[in-house]
């Protein structure tokens, strides 16, 4: 049974940082696309991050976020620097689909999500 257990999520004031951990447990997911996305209220839930051999991110977060992973403890990360209140969502890890590195599909898996909330 695959998992997808988050954390690092919490209250933080803008401008600060934040650094969120998941950790895939059930499965290999090294040949697959991992990602961040997020949910805040009362909108859809969005593509934040992917990263494969290469990092994908969306534009809102460009040069403020950084996404990584580590295959050998099937974790992918992700630094949160710069934070701003309209970053305030549910953050969820992802096993995404083989070639999707944009969030243009629906994942393979999601993880149970995060919180994070950034005052002003």
């Amino acid at each position: 049974q695959v998992q997808l257990v988050e954390s690092g999520g919490g209250l933080v004031q803008t401008g600060g940082s934040l650094s969120l951990s998941c950790v895939a447990s059930g499965g290999t997911f090294s040949r697959f696309p991992m990602g961040w996305y997020r949910q805040a209220p009362g909108k859809e839930r969005e593509f934040v991050a992917s990263i494969s051999w290469l990092a994908n991110y969306q534009d809102s977060v460009k040069g403020r976020f950084t996404i990584s992973r580590n295959n050998a403890k099937n974790t992918v990360y992700m630094q949160m620097d710069s934070l701003k209140p309209e970053d305030t969502a549910v953050y969820y890890c992802a096993v995404m689909k083989l070639g999707d590195y944009s969030g243009s599909t629906s994942p393979l898996y999601w993880g149970q999500g995060t919180q994070v909330t950034v005052s002003s």
